[in-house]
């Protein structure tokens, strides 16, 4: 059983910063990529950021503020959130999948709530 636990959240002020951080029980490099999604109130669940051994991809929304990293010795993925705003406000999840010949696996945190509050 695949398991991801994060770490991080929590609340900040408008232009303060967070590191989410999420382990996973298996190598990083069993996973075709990891990332975070994230989900507010009232509205689907959206990506954020991923890396992969390619590279890292990012939302419109958070480019230039989120740098997400690895540590493989660690098993973990870390998510640095700075210059926050109110509307990144969201309980934010990490993912992991693994790919093969005609299928997927998609591995799913518990979620760590991140509110950004004055």
């Amino acid at each position: 059983q695949v398991q991801l636990v994060e770490t991080g959240g929590g609340l900040v002020q408008p232009g303060g910063s967070l590191r989410l951080s999420c382990t996973a029980s298996i190598s990083i490099p069993s996973f075709n990529a990891m990332g975070w999604y994230r989900q507010a109130p009232g509205k689907q669940r959206e990506l954020v950021a991923s890396i992969t051994t390619g590279g890292s991809n990012y939302a419109d929304s958070v480019k230039g503020r989120f740098t997400i990293s690895k540590d493989g010795a660690k098993n973990t993925v870390h998510l640095q959130m700075n210059s926050l705003k109110r509307e990144d406000t969201a309980v934010y999840y990490c993912n992991a999948d693994r790919r093969w010949a005609g299928g997927r696996v998609d591995y799913w945190g518990q979620g760590t709530q991140v509110t950004v509050s004055s």
